[in-house]
């Protein structure tokens, strides 16, 4: 037997998208610029990690692509799922490296509403990846 999504009501579809909304400017505008243009706390916490600028680079990237995905319909899905992944190792990170386990709150929030949003849209990102 096969989970699929039940029946979207107009008010879910529309409560759904302006999360996706939200979360994907955030991560464009908050948190993808800082890294991507050269904020000198961006700078400094890859440099903490260890990684140099080509990891804050990469990072910012990712950030980037996940936000402008939760906007276009077809890739809603994917780009939560993948941003789920990148808070995950944000999560990691804060606590591994920065040894501070109470800045965990934003990406663990920020993880569990990109989860929700990928196993909301579950078929979308299962007809995405049979194409």
């Amino acid at each position: 037997m096969t989970a699929t999504a039940p029946a979207a009501t107009p008010t879910r579809r529309r409560v759904l998208w302006a999360v996706q909304i939200l979360v994907g400017v955030f991560f464009v505008v908050a948190s993808a610029a800082p890294k991507l243009v050269g904020e000198p706390y961006a700078v400094w916490m890859f440099t903490e990690i260890g990684a140099g600028d080509w990891f804050r680079y990469l990072v910012g990237a990712i950030e980037l692509a996940g936000g402008i995905g939760l906007l276009v319909p077809r890739l809603a899905g994917a780009a939560a799922l993948g941003l789920v992944g990148l808070m995950i190792g944000a999560t990691y990170t804060q606590v591994t490296v920065f040894d501070a386990p109470a800045t965990t709150v934003t990406p663990i929030v920020l993880g569990a509403v990109c989860a929700t949003v990928a196993w909301l849209r579950r078929d979308e990102i299962r007809a995405l990846a049979r194409r």
